[in-house]
């Protein structure tokens, strides 16, 4: 949600960030809207003001025993109250346009945030580790992985395209990457772990973001619940509508849990394989931030990202993204790319945002600064850490061997009880 304030008193500004994202100028149909709510408050103020003053003004009457001035200045407070009663649908009304309309804009890039129009303008900061040189032609891991475990027949069987089911080793080397990636951000990173519902409201995914604009990415349930698309939903509503003490922080929580997207958007993308399914896995990562420590938190957010890459000794670049390519929330987002061999590319595996006060707004998320009276908002910031069934792919296709084994990597042996390879059954 974007600050009216900001909007009032920086219009240019405002629309120029919009120009950014591919917008059209915005700020004179806000403000519009803006002025008319205000003058209906005024109008509002000074009619409730005018009844307290006549309800007064009858009270005292009657104590002087004056009862027909009374009378009649008492039907002069009831054709205020009856103007009231007509005015306050219509202020109802008027909010209500104005937060849709704010609750539709994307939020603004920072400065240093690329121009562009799509994944090809993104930015490449850095790169991690080499390809592996293959004396053999790499295998796409939905040509392999069957024989390994990945049943593709049985979950599109049981629920259709785009689910999955994971049987014997490929089972266990799943869980290993998850239970790796939790430990490591609990453990090394610090991450408090929180186990939530996976079932929200529809505040919880107004409050990210999720809603109302991108409800056909969503699945719901009978009840009017909605299945999370990723924990950050459940992890940053956890300080809705709070006063958050000082000292407590930054806070930083990580969960393992399902996700659920419908992929509304993406017909006729990785149809084939385990990249993009409807159910999977993710080990999320949430920070909420005073403004000030924000960028370094985001700094922070992503090493503990790419340090589960690292380990895993899975070859990835970082890219940061460019306007036209940002999620909905986000002010500045690095995506984490994994190296595929079977397609001689990267591929996304982790995006880590900082969403600045945007959701805090939405969610009423507020912190009391030293020494001030007022509140202000907080600064959220969320990543993947990571998504677990993209990691299983990428381990699946740089440990692959000739006979159709892949080795597992050293860091998994705590998890795998003693399994160092999956073999083809």
């Amino acid at each position: 949600m974007h600050d009216i304030r900001f909007i009032r008193e920086n219009p240019a500004a405002f629309d120029a960030g919009l120009a950014r994202r591919g917008l059209a100028p915005l700020s004179a149909e806000i403000l519009a809207l803006d002025k008319s709510h205000r003058e209906l408050i005024v109008e509002i103020e000074h009619l409730q003001a005018e009844r307290k003053r006549l309800s007064a003004f009858v009270g005292q009457l009657r104590g002087l025993g004056q009862h027909e001035e009374a009378m009649s200045f008492q039907q002069d407070a009831i054709e205020v109250s009856k103007k009231l009663k007509d005015l306050e649908p219509e202020l109802d009304k008027s909010k209500g346009a104005l937060t849709a309309m704010l609750a539709a804009i994307p939020n603004l890039p920072v400065d240093d945030v690329p121009q562009g129009a799509d994944e090809a303008d993104n930015v490449e900061v850095s790169r991690w580790g080499s390809p592996r040189d293959f004396d053999f032609a790499p295998q796409d891991h939905a040509d392999f992985g069957p024989a390994l475990g990945l049943d593709f027949e049985g979950g599109a069987k049981l629920s259709g395209a785009r689910f999955t089911a994971l049987r014997g080793q490929m089972a266990r080397l799943h869980r290993a990457l998850a239970q790796y990636m939790l430990d490591t951000q609990t453990g090394a990173n610090g991450y408090e772990e929180v186990n939530p519902p996976l079932l929200v409201r529809d505040e919880a995914l107004f409050g990210t973001g999720q809603l109302p604009k991108f409800a056909e990415d969503l699945f719901r349930t009978t009840d009017g619940r909605w299945l999370i698309p990723t924990a950050e939903v459940s992890l940053t509503n956890l300080v809705a509508d709070q006063i958050l003490a000082l000292d407590s922080l930054p806070i930083r929580m990580t969960a393992l849990t399902p996700c659920f997207r419908s992929e509304a958007g993406s017909a006729g993308r990785d149809t084939r394989g385990f990249i993009r399914q409807h159910q999977f896995e993710k080990v999320e990562l949430v920070a909420i931030a005073k403004p000030e420590e924000s960028e370094a938190e985001h700094e922070r957010m992503c090493a503990a990202a790419e340090g589960i890459l690292q380990a895993l000794g899975l070859p990835y670049r970082k890219m940061l993204l460019c306007t036209g390519d940002m999620g909905f929330g986000a002010r500045k987002t690095w995506d984490l790319e994994v190296w595929l061999p079977s397609q001689a590319t990267y591929r996304e595996i982790s995006s880590v945002s900082n969403c600045g006060d945007f959701q805090a707004r939405r969610m009423n998320a507020r912190y009391k600064p030293e020494g001030e009276k007022q509140t202000r908002f907080l600064h959220t910031l969320n990543g993947s850490g990571l998504a677990v069934g993209r990691t299983l792919v990428a381990v699946l296709e740089n440990y692959q061997q000739a006979d159709g084994s892949v080795t597992v990597p050293d860091v998994l042996a705590p998890y795998m009880g003693g399994i160092t390879k999956l073999a083809p059954r």
